[in-house]
């Protein structure tokens, strides 16, 4: 089963129970296919990752505005569409497995120092793509490589 008629079947599934705010989460990543469909990019399952990814990365920042700006309501639905969307994410890694891939990559190209972050960062993103946050990597890139 795609994404897209999981999706489907989900919004379905959301209408029939009643379930507003779930169903406004499910239409945006609908959305977001439909416009990968008529794209330049493409449709594919790592564009799809891609286009959830920056989702839920956005409701995440935004509900960080309002919790800010003292409203927690509108947080409150921003965090709530965030995880509906991540749910269709691939399972994230965790820290200690980040950690793990790192080492190996920082042995592989024979980083030493911090001016080899972007040899390491090249290839952590293109092995880890999907399945962790590129900011996580960042840090824990930037504190292996000034041991």
């Amino acid at each position: 089963m795609t994404l897209e008629e999981k999706i489907n079947a989900d919004i379905k599934a959301a209408m029939l129970a009643k379930e507003a705010p779930k169903l406004e989460a499910l239409r945006a990543v609908k959305s977001a296919i439909l416009l990968l469909k008529t794209s330049a990019e493409g449709h594919t399952v790592e564009s799809e990752t891609k286009a959830l990814q920056k989702m839920v990365k956005q409701r995440k920042e935004t509900a960080e505005i309002y919790i800010g700006q003292s409203r927690q309501d509108l947080a409150d639905t921003e965090l709530f569409q965030a995880g509906i969307i991540e749910n269709y994410l691939p399972q994230q890694m965790s820290e200690e497995e980040i950690r793990t891939e790192l080492n190996r990559i920082i042995s592989e190209t024979g980083a030493s120092s911090p001016a080899d972050m972007g040899k390491v960062m090249g290839a952590a993103t293109k092995a880890m793509s999907g399945k962790a946050d590129g900011k996580v990597i960042s840090t824990l890139v930037k504190e292996l490589l000034s041991k």
